[in-house]
Protein backbone atom coordinates (compact mmCIF):
# COMPACT_ATOMS: atom_id res chain seq x y z
CA UNK A 1 0.00 0.00 0.00
CA UNK A 2 2.05 3.11 -1.04
CA UNK A 3 0.71 5.29 1.95
CA UNK A 4 1.39 9.40 2.46
CA UNK A 5 2.68 11.33 5.62
CA UNK A 6 0.02 11.80 7.18
CA UNK A 7 1.83 12.86 11.12
CA UNK A 8 4.62 14.50 12.65
CA UNK A 9 6.13 13.79 15.73
CA UNK A 10 7.67 16.95 16.38
CA UNK A 11 9.97 17.32 20.64
CA UNK A 12 9.88 20.73 20.84
CA UNK A 13 10.82 22.55 17.92
CA UNK A 14 12.46 19.26 16.28
CA UNK A 15 10.91 17.07 13.74
CA UNK A 16 11.53 13.60 14.91
CA UNK A 17 9.96 11.04 13.60
CA UNK A 18 6.85 10.82 11.24
CA UNK A 19 4.00 8.30 10.27
CA UNK A 20 2.49 7.43 6.90
CA UNK A 21 -0.68 6.63 6.46
CA UNK A 22 -3.71 6.43 4.26
CA UNK A 23 -6.97 8.46 5.16
CA UNK A 24 -10.49 8.87 3.56
CA UNK A 25 -13.31 11.01 4.29
CA UNK A 26 -16.65 10.88 2.87
CA UNK A 27 -18.79 14.08 3.00
CA UNK A 28 -22.73 14.11 3.79
CA UNK A 29 -24.22 12.80 0.61
CA UNK A 30 -21.36 9.63 1.18
CA UNK A 31 -18.59 11.57 -1.94
CA UNK A 32 -15.28 11.43 -0.99
CA UNK A 33 -14.16 14.84 0.21
CA UNK A 34 -10.37 13.60 1.14
CA UNK A 35 -8.30 11.27 0.07
CA UNK A 36 -4.93 10.33 1.25
CA UNK A 37 -2.35 7.36 0.05
CA UNK A 38 -4.33 4.38 -1.35
CA UNK A 39 -7.91 4.36 0.61
CA UNK A 40 -9.22 2.05 -2.01
CA UNK A 41 -6.72 -0.59 -1.55
CA UNK A 42 -7.39 -3.52 0.73
CA UNK A 43 -6.42 -3.69 4.50
CA UNK A 44 -7.32 -5.17 7.65
CA UNK A 45 -9.87 -3.62 9.75
CA UNK A 46 -9.07 -5.29 12.83
CA UNK A 47 -11.11 -4.58 15.39
CA UNK A 48 -12.68 -1.73 13.74
CA UNK A 49 -15.14 -4.66 12.16
CA UNK A 50 -16.92 -5.17 15.31
CA UNK A 51 -19.90 -2.77 14.83
CA UNK A 52 -20.53 -5.37 11.62
CA UNK A 53 -20.25 -8.38 13.16
CA UNK A 54 -22.31 -7.70 15.81
CA UNK A 55 -24.88 -6.30 13.31
CA UNK A 56 -24.34 -9.97 11.66
CA UNK A 57 -25.10 -11.16 14.84
CA UNK A 58 -28.38 -9.19 15.40
CA UNK A 59 -29.79 -10.48 11.81
CA UNK A 60 -28.73 -13.96 12.94
CA UNK A 61 -31.08 -13.44 16.05
CA UNK A 62 -29.23 -12.47 18.82
CA UNK A 63 -30.79 -10.58 21.28
CA UNK A 64 -28.92 -8.09 22.42
CA UNK A 65 -29.43 -4.12 23.28
CA UNK A 66 -27.89 -1.28 25.28
CA UNK A 67 -24.33 -1.77 27.38
CA UNK A 68 -24.06 -5.46 26.10
CA UNK A 69 -24.44 -4.89 22.82
CA UNK A 70 -22.18 -1.86 22.91
CA UNK A 71 -20.11 -5.01 24.84
CA UNK A 72 -20.16 -6.61 21.59
CA UNK A 73 -18.44 -4.08 19.70
CA UNK A 74 -16.00 -3.38 22.17
CA UNK A 75 -12.03 -4.04 22.50
CA UNK A 76 -12.79 -3.32 26.28
CA UNK A 77 -10.33 -2.39 28.84
CA UNK A 78 -10.87 -5.22 31.20
CA UNK A 79 -12.46 -2.95 34.02
CA UNK A 80 -14.53 -4.55 35.91
CA UNK A 81 -17.77 -3.68 34.89
CA UNK A 82 -16.64 -5.07 30.93
CA UNK A 83 -15.44 -8.58 32.84
CA UNK A 84 -18.54 -8.48 35.02
CA UNK A 85 -20.76 -7.63 31.74
CA UNK A 86 -19.12 -10.57 29.80
CA UNK A 87 -20.16 -12.99 32.25
CA UNK A 88 -23.88 -11.59 32.06
CA UNK A 89 -24.01 -12.02 28.01
CA UNK A 90 -22.41 -15.85 28.81
CA UNK A 91 -25.05 -16.62 31.53
CA UNK A 92 -28.11 -15.38 29.65
CA UNK A 93 -27.06 -18.25 26.95
CA UNK A 94 -26.40 -20.54 28.93
CA UNK A 95 -22.89 -20.81 29.05
CA UNK A 96 -19.70 -19.84 31.24
CA UNK A 97 -16.05 -18.37 30.31
CA UNK A 98 -14.74 -21.57 29.87
CA UNK A 99 -16.56 -21.54 26.47
CA UNK A 100 -14.39 -18.79 25.31
CA UNK A 101 -12.07 -19.46 22.62
CA UNK A 102 -10.01 -15.72 22.21
CA UNK A 103 -6.75 -15.37 23.13
CA UNK A 104 -5.85 -15.39 26.84
CA UNK A 105 -4.59 -11.81 27.69
CA UNK A 106 -3.97 -9.05 30.56
CA UNK A 107 -6.31 -5.78 30.41
CA UNK A 108 -5.60 -3.39 28.38
CA UNK A 109 -6.77 -0.51 30.21
CA UNK A 110 -3.96 1.41 32.38
CA UNK A 111 -5.67 1.19 35.43
CA UNK A 112 -7.40 -1.85 35.19
CA UNK A 113 -4.04 -3.38 34.29
CA UNK A 114 -2.67 -2.34 37.70
CA UNK A 115 -5.97 -3.20 39.36
CA UNK A 116 -5.51 -7.11 37.68
CA UNK A 117 -1.78 -7.22 38.71
CA UNK A 118 -1.88 -5.59 42.07
CA UNK A 119 -5.06 -8.92 42.88
CA UNK A 120 -2.27 -11.32 41.96
CA UNK A 121 -4.28 -12.45 38.59
CA UNK A 122 -3.28 -13.71 35.33
CA UNK A 123 -3.84 -13.77 31.48
CA UNK A 124 -7.18 -15.52 30.90
CA UNK A 125 -9.66 -15.12 27.69
CA UNK A 126 -12.20 -13.28 29.65
CA UNK A 127 -9.75 -10.28 30.20
CA UNK A 128 -9.13 -10.24 26.91
CA UNK A 129 -10.37 -6.73 25.17
CA UNK A 130 -12.24 -8.91 22.61
CA UNK A 131 -14.37 -10.91 25.10
CA UNK A 132 -17.20 -9.55 24.36
CA UNK A 133 -17.38 -10.10 20.86
CA UNK A 134 -16.74 -13.67 21.41
CA UNK A 135 -19.31 -14.13 24.04
CA UNK A 136 -21.75 -12.43 21.89
CA UNK A 137 -20.57 -14.89 18.98
CA UNK A 138 -21.11 -18.04 21.19
CA UNK A 139 -24.70 -16.35 22.32
CA UNK A 140 -25.63 -16.17 18.30
CA UNK A 141 -24.76 -19.80 18.20
CA UNK A 142 -26.66 -20.71 20.81
CA UNK A 143 -29.83 -19.10 19.56
CA UNK A 144 -29.13 -20.83 16.10
CA UNK A 145 -28.24 -24.47 17.48
CA UNK A 146 -25.13 -23.39 15.70
CA UNK A 147 -21.82 -25.51 17.20
CA UNK A 148 -20.51 -23.48 19.95
CA UNK A 149 -16.93 -25.92 19.47
CA UNK A 150 -16.02 -24.26 16.00
CA UNK A 151 -17.43 -20.85 16.42
CA UNK A 152 -13.78 -19.40 14.93
CA UNK A 153 -13.94 -21.66 12.23
CA UNK A 154 -14.01 -19.43 8.68
CA UNK A 155 -16.40 -21.78 7.43
CA UNK A 156 -19.25 -21.84 10.44
CA UNK A 157 -22.61 -20.36 9.62
CA UNK A 158 -21.73 -17.64 12.01
CA UNK A 159 -18.57 -16.35 10.12
CA UNK A 160 -20.39 -16.84 6.86
CA UNK A 161 -22.96 -14.55 8.18
CA UNK A 162 -20.68 -11.90 9.37
CA UNK A 163 -18.89 -12.21 6.05
CA UNK A 164 -21.87 -11.42 4.19
CA UNK A 165 -22.69 -8.35 6.46
CA UNK A 166 -19.36 -6.93 5.94
CA UNK A 167 -19.89 -7.17 2.01
CA UNK A 168 -23.00 -5.77 2.17
CA UNK A 169 -22.00 -2.60 4.32
CA UNK A 170 -18.40 -2.32 2.73
CA UNK A 171 -20.04 -2.59 -0.70
CA UNK A 172 -17.49 -4.40 -1.60
CA UNK A 173 -16.41 -8.48 -1.84
CA UNK A 174 -14.08 -9.09 1.15
CA UNK A 175 -10.76 -8.83 -0.75
CA UNK A 176 -8.25 -10.78 1.99
CA UNK A 177 -8.97 -13.29 4.78
CA UNK A 178 -6.58 -14.23 7.98
CA UNK A 179 -6.54 -14.61 11.65
CA UNK A 180 -7.00 -11.91 14.01
CA UNK A 181 -5.30 -11.41 17.27
CA UNK A 182 -8.16 -12.84 19.31
CA UNK A 183 -8.42 -15.87 17.11
CA UNK A 184 -11.17 -15.03 15.07
CA UNK A 185 -11.21 -14.86 10.93
CA UNK A 186 -10.11 -11.79 9.91
CA UNK A 187 -11.62 -10.30 6.98
CA UNK A 188 -10.33 -7.47 4.62
CA UNK A 189 -11.75 -4.51 3.23
CA UNK A 190 -10.63 -0.96 1.72
CA UNK A 191 -10.65 1.83 4.01
CA UNK A 192 -13.28 3.45 1.71
CA UNK A 193 -15.35 0.39 1.61
CA UNK A 194 -15.03 0.82 5.59
CA UNK A 195 -16.15 4.01 6.07
CA UNK A 196 -19.64 3.50 3.52
CA UNK A 197 -19.83 0.34 6.46
CA UNK A 198 -19.36 3.19 9.34
CA UNK A 199 -21.81 5.76 7.22
CA UNK A 200 -24.41 2.98 7.03
CA UNK A 201 -24.75 2.29 10.34
CA UNK A 202 -24.45 5.74 12.05
CA UNK A 203 -27.33 6.82 9.41
CA UNK A 204 -29.45 4.09 8.23
CA UNK A 205 -33.31 3.88 9.42
CA UNK A 206 -32.93 -0.23 9.75
CA UNK A 207 -34.10 -0.75 13.33
CA UNK A 208 -30.74 -3.26 14.01
CA UNK A 209 -28.66 -1.08 12.22
CA UNK A 210 -29.73 1.69 14.50
CA UNK A 211 -29.94 -0.42 17.43
CA UNK A 212 -25.89 -0.90 16.82
CA UNK A 213 -25.52 3.06 16.55
CA UNK A 214 -27.57 3.20 19.55
CA UNK A 215 -25.90 1.04 21.91
CA UNK A 216 -22.21 2.39 20.72
CA UNK A 217 -22.71 6.29 21.25
CA UNK A 218 -25.29 5.46 24.06
CA UNK A 219 -22.63 3.51 25.93
CA UNK A 220 -19.43 4.40 24.74
CA UNK A 221 -17.40 3.50 27.83
CA UNK A 222 -18.82 -0.10 27.31
CA UNK A 223 -17.25 0.19 23.54
CA UNK A 224 -13.74 1.30 24.89
CA UNK A 225 -13.33 2.51 28.76
CA UNK A 226 -11.69 5.10 31.16
CA UNK A 227 -9.41 7.32 29.42
CA UNK A 228 -9.96 6.03 26.22
CA UNK A 229 -10.09 8.00 23.21
CA UNK A 230 -12.73 5.74 21.48
CA UNK A 231 -14.73 6.46 24.19
CA UNK A 232 -13.81 10.51 23.99
CA UNK A 233 -14.96 10.47 20.93
CA UNK A 234 -18.33 9.35 21.34
CA UNK A 235 -19.03 10.99 23.97
CA UNK A 236 -18.11 14.43 22.24
CA UNK A 237 -19.78 13.93 19.16
CA UNK A 238 -23.57 13.37 19.52
CA UNK A 239 -24.88 10.26 17.54
CA UNK A 240 -21.19 9.21 16.11
CA UNK A 241 -20.37 5.62 16.13
CA UNK A 242 -16.29 5.21 15.97
CA UNK A 243 -14.30 2.38 16.72
CA UNK A 244 -10.32 1.71 16.67
CA UNK A 245 -8.46 -1.27 15.54
CA UNK A 246 -5.44 -2.76 16.22
CA UNK A 247 -2.30 -1.52 14.00
CA UNK A 248 -3.19 2.18 13.58
CA UNK A 249 -6.14 1.51 12.20
CA UNK A 250 -9.66 4.02 13.18
CA UNK A 251 -13.06 4.69 11.67
CA UNK A 252 -16.07 6.87 12.70
CA UNK A 253 -19.45 7.69 10.76
CA UNK A 254 -22.17 10.48 11.71
CA UNK A 255 -25.46 10.56 11.98
CA UNK A 256 -25.54 13.70 9.69
CA UNK A 257 -23.65 11.49 6.95
CA UNK A 258 -19.93 11.88 7.27
CA UNK A 259 -17.27 9.23 7.87
CA UNK A 260 -13.64 8.69 8.30
CA UNK A 261 -11.34 5.68 8.09
CA UNK A 262 -7.32 5.87 8.71
CA UNK A 263 -4.57 3.55 8.45
CA UNK A 264 -1.17 4.36 10.22
CA UNK A 265 1.18 2.35 7.60
CA UNK A 266 3.70 1.40 10.59
CA UNK A 267 1.06 -0.18 12.77
CA UNK A 268 1.58 2.88 15.42
CA UNK A 269 -1.83 3.47 17.46
CA UNK A 270 -0.55 6.61 18.55
CA UNK A 271 -0.71 8.82 15.67
CA UNK A 272 -4.33 7.35 14.52
CA UNK A 273 -6.46 9.63 16.71
CA UNK A 274 -5.25 12.44 15.73
CA UNK A 275 -5.05 11.84 11.74
CA UNK A 276 -8.87 10.45 12.11
CA UNK A 277 -9.76 14.11 14.16
CA UNK A 278 -7.99 16.17 11.24
CA UNK A 279 -9.80 14.91 8.79
CA UNK A 280 -13.28 15.00 10.36
CA UNK A 281 -12.01 18.71 11.03
CA UNK A 282 -10.99 18.63 7.09
CA UNK A 283 -15.21 17.93 6.67
CA UNK A 284 -16.13 20.75 8.81
CA UNK A 285 -17.22 18.40 12.01
CA UNK A 286 -16.05 19.77 15.20
CA UNK A 287 -13.81 17.39 17.00
CA UNK A 288 -12.41 17.00 20.70
CA UNK A 289 -9.23 19.50 20.96
CA UNK A 290 -7.73 17.18 23.50
CA UNK A 291 -7.24 14.65 20.36
CA UNK A 292 -6.37 16.72 17.79
CA UNK A 293 -2.49 16.46 18.75
CA UNK A 294 -0.56 14.08 20.99
CA UNK A 295 1.69 14.07 23.47
CA UNK A 296 5.48 13.85 23.18
CA UNK A 297 6.68 13.46 27.02
CA UNK A 298 10.38 14.78 28.27
CA UNK A 299 10.83 13.44 32.11
CA UNK A 300 7.01 12.79 32.14
CA UNK A 301 5.79 15.86 30.76
CA UNK A 302 4.57 16.69 27.82
CA UNK A 303 7.68 18.45 25.35
CA UNK A 304 6.13 18.30 21.96
CA UNK A 305 3.24 16.79 20.27
CA UNK A 306 2.05 14.34 17.22
CA UNK A 307 0.48 16.75 14.85
CA UNK A 308 -1.25 15.93 11.58
CA UNK A 309 0.45 16.44 8.43
CA UNK A 310 0.29 19.04 5.98
CA UNK A 311 -2.26 16.56 3.70
CA UNK A 312 -4.71 16.59 6.28
CA UNK A 313 -4.60 20.24 6.71
CA UNK A 314 -5.01 22.15 3.40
Amino acid sequence: MAHELVAEVWRGDFLESVHHGSVVALDRDGRVALAVGQPAEVAYPRSSNKPVQALAMLRRGLDLDGELLALACASHSGEDFHVDGVRRLLAAAGLTESALQCTPDLPIGEHALRAHLAAGRDKAPIYMNCSGKHAAMLATCVANGWPTDTYLDPAHPLQAAIRDTLEEAAGEPVGAQGVDGCGAPLLGVSLLGLARAFRRIATSDDPLERRVARAMNTHPEWVGGTGRDVTALMRAIPGAVAKDGAEGVYAIGLPTGEAVACKIGDGSGRARAVVLVAALRALGVAAPEELATFPVLGHGRPVGAIRPAAALTR
